[in-house]
């Protein structure tokens, strides 16, 4: 089954000193190596893909959070199992 998701992780320090943003950097880099359809939005990343995949790769990212130095992190993860596509949800505003 394909699904969509959109997972925003949150680590506790957000980066270092030299990149602000490294551990949500960590978790981003997992999902473009995932070879799913993604898009980075400013609040969250979407993913979709087949369920199994896109399950594994927002694990993946959320431990690539904690493994990136962070010493404690919140995933959000929106999930829906739907017969639908990211463009086709998007499309009309795009």
């Amino acid at each position: 089954m394909t699904v969509i998701a959109e997972i925003q992780v949150a680590p506790s320090p957000p980066g270092t000193e030299e990149n602000p943003h490294a551990h949500v950097e960590a978790a981003i880099a997992v999902i473009q190596a995932s070879g799913l359809r993604y898009e980075v939005g400013a609040l969250g990343t979407t993913l979709e893909g087949e369920a199994d995949e896109v399950w594994a790769t927002l694990r993946a990212a959320h431990e690539a959070m904690l493994a990136a130095g962070a010493n404690a992190g919140l995933s959000h993860i929106k999930v829906a199992s739907v017969n639908r596509t990211m463009d086709s949800l998007t499309s009309k505003f795009r």
